[in-house]
């Protein structure tokens, strides 16, 4: 099996544009990203490229996706814990990686975003982070005539529209598809676990994987893991969308995929190894009055763990790294 990871992509743009067959393992979930509503061309991913690398969505233009969403860090602000964004403000939350999107069902931490195609507006729109809107970057990209020929290779005209901007982001995302690790490998019997990553995957399935499960390692729920509620970012999870009192403190379970390269941890970035993760899932989780049930089993709050278990588990985690993912030039600007 092939794993072009979708990079086939041109550095220049096609005078006619292709489509862009995305590839990925056969054990991997269904797309849910709807490419009759977003067709994945070549033009468009480079388009989306340009954009993701572009200072301008910015309200002073030095702000770009790519500037939380560093590529060899498998996409996330490696050792922040929480976004830097405009005028050096401080975000509240972690830099998520940006991997294996078009197969997630909800984005962001708290799964305000269910369509791909809108997920750009909230880091654009916020604040602390972009602090732009969509008719000012509209309005900037319009006086720039590398643009102006881009969008019309890519749709046709050179009219540049706020949807156009996010769906040729959205392109560029869903070519980020890692798949290529040595647990990849490993599936397709290509490569042998050692025996401590053999043991560490046992491990990881019985403490880990019912939350961590499929192959992207996410259930994508949201879950109160018991973390102490952080007052400097006052941010309760999921409640911020719902407001309800039930989902105080969730948060969505993360993929683990790549995570050797995507510290600090946890929505707040609050840990910076893996096993200070470990550490407090075996220690520290405090008993909220909603801790999800998983971490509360037999009287006994957290995952029980010891110090050799945990190496393991860290060495079966470190066969989730897909060094092709995080050097493919092509993904870069």
């Amino acid at each position: 099996m092939n794993f072009v990871s979708c990079s086939d992509e041109v550095t220049q743009p096609l005078e006619k544009d292709e489509a862009v067959n995305l590839q990925f393992p056969s054990y991997f979930p269904e797309m849910t990203f709807d490419q009759d509503e977003n067709p994945i061309t070549k033009n468009g991913v480079e388009l989306g490229r340009k954009l993701f690398y572009e200072g301008k969505l910015s309200r002073n233009n030095t702000i770009s996706c790519g500037f939380c969403h560093i590529q060899e860090h498998a996409f996330t602000h490696h050792g922040h814990t929480v976004s830097h964004g405009i005028d050096d403000q401080l975000g509240i939350r972690n830099a998520p990686p940006i991997q294996n999107m078009i197969f997630l069902k909800r984005y962001m931490w708290d799964g305000v975003i269910h369509n791909l195609n809108q997920q750009p507006i909230i880091p654009i729109t916020d604040a602390k982070e972009m602090d732009s809107s969509m008719p000012d970057v509209v309005a900037k990209l319009s006086k720039e005539d590398f643009y102006k020929k881009l969008f019309k290779q890519t749709y046709g005209d050179e009219s540049i529209t706020g949807e156009r901007v996010l769906k040729a982001l959205s392109q560029f995302m869903a070519t980020l598809i890692s798949a290529d690790s040595k647990y990849d490998q490993f599936k397709q019997g290509n490569v042998n676990l050692s025996s401590q990553e053999t043991q560490g995957r046992a491990l990881f399935q019985q403490k880990c994987a019912s939350c961590h499960k499929g192959e992207l390692f996410t259930d994508e729920s949201f879950r109160n893991t018991g973390m102490y509620y952080n007052t400097q970012f006052k941010d309760a999870g999921r409640y911020r969308v719902t407001l309800d009192q039930n989902d105080w403190m969730k948060f969505r379970v993360p993929s683990l995929r790549n995570v050797e390269y995507t510290a600090p941890y946890m929505h707040d970035g609050r840990y910076y190894t893996l096993e200070a993760v470990l550490n407090f899932y075996s220690d520290n989780v405090e008993d909220n009055p909603n801790l999800d049930p998983q971490l509360k089993q037999n009287n006994h709050v957290g995952i029980a763990m010891n110090a050799q278990e945990k190496q393991f588990i860290i060495a079966f985690l470190k066969t989730l790294s897909d060094k092709n993912f995080i050097s493919n030039p092509k993904f870069a600007e």
